[in-house]
């Protein structure tokens, strides 16, 4: 199992809009991804969001923060402070109820 993790600072009050634009978005895209498992987004109270996108395979992790980071680049620009961030790998640890 792989994860791929964006990271990024949204403007404050943002959060209902990023979700929207996310949920029309970004899900699509990201899903379409071969060997594509589960996506989260968490809105901290800092105004942080974190996506965190999983996968069976280290290929589809890659492409799915290649493809995100694009398309943040282009959809949610104006709703962040600064650039996203990308990161993938291995999951160590995980459990499930």
């Amino acid at each position: 199992m792989y994860a791929a993790i964006r990271h990024a600072k949204a403007k404050t009050g943002s959060a209902e809009e990023l979700a929207r634009r996310i949920k029309e978005g970004a899900i699509p895209i990201i899903s379409d991804v071969e060997g594509f498992m589960a996506y989260y987004v968490v809105y901290a109270g800092d105004d942080t969001v974190t996506a965190i996108s999983v996968f069976n395979n280290h290929a589809g992790a890659e492409e799915a923060n290649r493809r995100a980071l694009a398309w943040i680049d282009d959809n949610l620009g104006p709703l962040l402070v600064g650039q996203a961030t990308a990161v993938a790998g291995p999951v160590i640890v995980h459990t499930i109820a």
